[in-house]
């Protein structure tokens, strides 16, 4: 079966399915997720689409802002990222500060004339280009470990398998720097090893062991990861006697992903290994398409409501995920009988890429709000949205049995449902009028969506503000979010929960985006 993960073949289905398939459910979820999208205006204003128009974001917000346009319209919106990670594991902090420039929005809407003798007054034609999702991460970790080391993991999947000593030998004869599984690549290093050698007691296969067990282990890791979710936005709105705004949009989506994830045992007086790294890369290429139907009444001059409905993302997945294992020997320390070494010949073990094709369904959206207006003087603005994750999907038919098809479906769907839940975010924002000069402020709560919170309240927080000035033929918006969360990873799992640890994460991340643009 072809999945990513640890895992030894068609034996290792069964055993470490379940761990296996986890990660596509994690892959369906980052791939779904939405936090704050938009122009300066928009996400000063704590990214609240639902009941307001006359502005780019509403092209992938709630479409039928557009109807509000009386002019056409260009902008740019380029913007600066600051992710802030503070990570504990093993009662150590370690800190991590990145920045990055990409564009969070470009759009072009054309503007019909105004018919003042009909109902429908005018409609409008939008494309835009928005970052719906930043998928840039990064932590590092480090610890002194006196329970356990990443080998201890690959010696209890070993014993799980039972493979014998020698068929791991028949696999590794043609190849000894190129092996297909992970506990293949930690036997050929001779990191784990038959417990037949630590006696004259005949036999082969599990139980397996390792050296230095009862060592002490300086361990680190370091997680790196590019990407974004993106989408080119087709839109059209139209307006009925200025009062009721409807509008439809098609979305398609792109995927860009990718990351490096490393993990060391640096080992404390060793008797036979200094240090062993596991290292893995996964890249991702995916496009997709969805859409979106929105409304907006209003009811009297100052008083108006709207929703949207968007649909499930269809997304097509490719992706390669390599592996690689290396180790640190002590020559002479592992000797025969006749005392010549036989230590390992080699000091590193790639895997066999894994290339594997998917599709994901992203969950359905909704979302209500309304908005009032002070006259002149500005708004407030609130909406409520609905995040359909536990109906989340990932399935593949790219595996040769379709029996193998048919549990990888089978698996995810309960994966999904078992650790996702449907979610509620909700997003307030107002704007303050004074001349050509504009100010806000707006905040989002985002629900935590899973199940199994494992003790950390992963809900979001963004706080965002920004200003802004607006003439007659030209507009300039500046804004910042800061986004504040929860989070959390585990480098490896034993039987015995007391033996290993997980590694808790503070984020902070600053999102600045300036929009600047011209009516025409």
């Amino acid at each position: 079966m072809t999945v990513k993960g640890i895992y030894a073949g068609f034996l290792f289905s069964l055993i470490l399915g379940t761990h296996a398939f986890a990660q596509y459910a994690t892959d369906a979820f980052r791939y779904s997720e939405v936090n704050q999208t938009g122009t300066a205006r928009f996400q000063g204003l704590g990214g609240n689409h639902a009941a307001l128009g006359g502005d780019a974001s509403t092209i992938s917000g709630n479409p039928a802002g557009l109807g509000f346009y009386n002019r056409s319209e260009f902008s740019l919106s380029p913007s600066l990222t600051n992710l802030n990670t503070n990570s504990r594991y093993i009662g150590t902090n370690t800190s991590v500060n990145r920045s990055n420039f990409n564009l969070a929005n470009a759009s072009l809407i054309i503007t019909s004339k105004p018919d003042f003798q009909r109902k429908w007054k005018r409609s409008s034609f939008g494309i835009s280009f928005s970052r719906q999702q930043t998928l840039q991460n990064s932590f590092k970790y480090a610890g002194v470990n006196d329970r356990s080391a990443y080998v201890d993991q690959v010696v209890e999947d070993a014993d799980r398998v039972n493979w014998s000593d020698k068929d791991y030998d028949d696999e590794f004869y043609d190849n000894m720097q190129t092996v297909r599984y992970l506990d293949h690549a930690y036997y050929n290093l001779q990191l784990i090893y038959p417990t037949r050698f630590l006696s004259s007691t005949e036999g082969s296969g599990a139980p397996y062991a390792r050296d230095d067990r009862g060592k002490v282990s300086n361990q680190s890791g370091q997680f790196d990861a590019t990407g974004a979710n993106t989408q080119w936005t087709f839109t059209y709105a139209g307006n009925y006697d200025d009062k009721l705004y409807v509008g439809g949009s098609l979305g398609l989506n792109r995927i860009k992903y990718s990351y490096d994830n490393s993990f060391e045992d640096r080992f404390v007086n060793p008797t036979v290994f200094r240090s062993s790294i596991k290292g893995e890369n996964l890249t991702v290429a995916g496009n997709g398409v969805n859409a979106t139907f929105g409304i907006i009444y209003k009811f009297s001059p100052v008083i108006q409501v709207g929703g949207s409905l968007t649909s499930p993302t269809f997304m097509r997945i490719k992706e390669t995920f390599n592996q690689s294992v290396s180790a640190d020997y002590i020559p002479g320390s592992i000797r025969n009988e006749q005392g010549q070494d036989v230590g390992p010949k080699e000091s590193s073990v790639l895997l066999v890429p894994n290339d594997f094709e998917y599709s994901v369904i992203s969950p359905l959206r909704g979302s209500a709000g309304l908005t009032y207006f002070f006259q002149d003087k500005g708004f407030i603005t609130g909406s409520v949205e609905y995040v359909g994750y536990g109906a989340m999907r990932a399935r593949t038919r790219f595996n040769s049995n379709d029996a193998d098809n048919k549990d990888f479906n089978e698996n995810n769907k309960t994966e999904i449902r078992d650790t996702y839940k449907s979610g509620v975010n909700v997003r307030v924002g107002g704007e303050y009028r004074a001349g050509l000069f504009r100010g806000r402020i707006g905040a989002a709560y985002l629900s935590d969506p899973y199940l199994r919170t494992d003790g950390i309240d992963r809900s979001k927080l963004l706080l965002s503000a920004g200003v802004g000035v607006r003439s007659s033929r030209f507009f300039a918006d500046i804004s910042g979010t800061m986004n504040t969360y929860k989070s959390a990873y585990t480098p490896y799992v034993l039987n015995n929960a007391a033996n290993y640890s997980s590694v808790d994460i503070s984020n902070r991340n600053v999102n600045v985006v300036l929009s600047v643009g011209t009516f025409f």
